[in-house]
């Protein structure tokens, strides 16, 4: 007897709900666990490279199987009725995929601070902020079409594309030819602490990693510096700021 169908059988319905639900996790562990080992074997740059054909092929075969099984059309591995539907809905579904990352990230911050204390907690952040970052910055390099080396004005289109920048008020104010001044004017993390009465969350630590590393990516050339980032003093009309400048006897 077919073991697996016994167990199956055996169960109702909803248990095989919930036998999906827990698969699509395991795919996404699963490729995480593939993307971080591949980093750690042979380097964050070769992992990004790879995951760029990873993605492609099995976004294109797991749609395609999910299009045959569940009867909608796809085109590429995009869902058709996706790209129909109003840009104002697009846009809506944009913000909304955007918390969704930040209260991700909130939810595993808490979960390490719960029962390791706010020192691993934020030992794990600034560490994840190394991964994501420069990856985020490929990913919107890939999107923008931006060459190595496109200098601040690419930087400039890249931190608008960000995912902060769908649920933060951001803004820039050049400097000069060679550099310019990036403010968070409203973070939702820091502004949701604030009405709970709670001081800034000290978020200094990470933000050098997460701007440097991002600005990097975008052009080796670029240089970032702190202007200011909690536990730093702050004026009300901003959270933490950053220059970014343009080294060009930089290799």
């Amino acid at each position: 007897m077919n073991d697996f169908k016994e167990t199956i059988e055996q169960n109702d319905d909803a248990f095989l709900v919930h036998l999906i639900m827990d698969a699509f996790r395991r795919i996404v562990f699963h490729y995480g666990a593939w993307f971080a080992e591949t980093a750690h074997q042979l380097g964050l740059n070769q992992a990004m490279a790879l995951e760029e054909n990873v993605w492609h092929a099995t976004l294109s075969n797991q749609m395609g199987r999910l299009a045959k099984t569940l009867g909608f059309s796809e085109d590429n591995g995009i869902p058709n009725a996706l790209q129909k539907l109003p840009r104002a809905t697009l846009e809506d579904l944009l913000e909304k995929i955007s918390v969704n990352w930040l209260a991700n990230d909130g939810i595993w911050f808490q979960a390490v601070e719960k029962t390791h204390g706010m020192g691993d907690a934020k030992r794990c952040n600034d560490t994840a902020w190394t991964r994501f970052s420069p990856f985020e910055a490929v990913r919107i390099k890939k999107m923008l079409g931006l060459p190595d080396r496109s200098g601040l004005p690419a930087l400039k289109k890249a931190l608008g594309l960000r995912l902060y920048a769908f649920i933060n008020e951001q803004s820039i104010e050049d400097v000069d030819s060679n550099s310019f001044i990036f403010r968070m004017n409203n973070c939702r993390v820091q502004a949701a602490r604030k009405r709970r009465g709670l001081p800034d969350y000290p978020c200094k630590t990470g933000g050098i990693v997460e701007y440097t590393t991002f600005a990097r990516t975008i052009d080796s050339r670029i240089r970032t510096e702190c202007i200011g980032c909690p536990p730093d003093e702050h004026p009300e009309a901003w959270y933490c700021a950053w220059k970014f400048s343009m080294d060009n006897k930089a290799g």
